[in-house]
């Protein structure tokens, strides 16, 4: 039901579109996590690129984990900055997502539109002065990948790669607990999204395999960064 089997037309939608929708709070119109979100997005972005096989990692000892491009350059627009950053040389993951976070958030929110998943909705404020709301766009993707979250974290379902990485970094991000009107938190819950973060999900394929540990590095990543921010 998750991943590519929602929607089938849209196989290659970027994970870092399916975290902003997921991030996106109905009720108020509002994403999750504003103030670190440059860091989500990229980690989203570098999972993207990992999983497409235009990103690597190297365990460089006392310099830490660095990332490398890899393959060619990728198709998507939205990735290309970040693969032409890293492959100028190999760079450190905190580097990476604060050098290329920044400037994610409109061009996604612009495909979230294009798409039809949310819509902005022109409004005026005490009647008077005009302003632009996100709503909902009725696609019925931000319920089914929230639906698969739930099933990973409540039901202990085994989630898809896709549901995998979604649900590890918008737990990493520190956001998950907003999410709690549709995904019931409880010490459950957080350990099996913990479980997440870290890798810990069925990997079988190689491309699999490097999704996961991708993952692991960015969110201890997105921990950090969280807090640096929170202060």
């Amino acid at each position: 039901m998750t991943d590519d089997s929602i929607h089938p037309q849209r196989t290659r939608t970027l994970i870092t579109e399916d975290l902003l929708l997921v991030l996106f709070q109905p009720d108020s119109g509002t994403i999750a996590g504003e103030n670190t979100l440059f860091y989500v997005l990229a980690g989203g972005a570098l999972t993207d690129l990992a999983q497409r096989g235009h990103a690597t990692i190297e365990d460089a000892g006392i310099r830490g984990t660095r990332i490398h491009a890899a393959g060619d350059p990728p198709e998507d627009e939205l990735l290309r900055p970040m693969w032409d950053y890293i492959s100028q040389r190999p760079r450190g993951v905190q580097t990476v997502l604060a050098a290329s976070g920044p400037t994610l958030r409109e061009p996604v929110l612009d495909r979230l539109v294009e798409r039809g998943d949310l819509r902005r909705q022109k409004r005026r404020v005490l009647g008077l002065f005009p302003s632009t709301a996100l709503v909902d766009g009725g696609s019925g993707r931000r319920a089914e990948l929230v639906a698969g979250m739930r099933a990973a974290l409540v039901d202990g379902e085994e989630p898809s790669e896709r549901i995998a990485a979604l649900t590890a970094l918008v737990s990493a991000s520190g956001s998950l607990p907003v999410l709690h009107r549709e995904i019931p938190w409880s010490s459950a819950t957080a350990t099996r999204a913990k479980n997440l973060e870290q890798g810990d999900w069925a990997a079988e394929a190689a491309a699999a395999a490097v999704t996961r540990t991708m993952i692991a590095v960015i969110a201890n990543s997105l921990i950090a960064g969280a807090v640096v921010a929170n202060r």
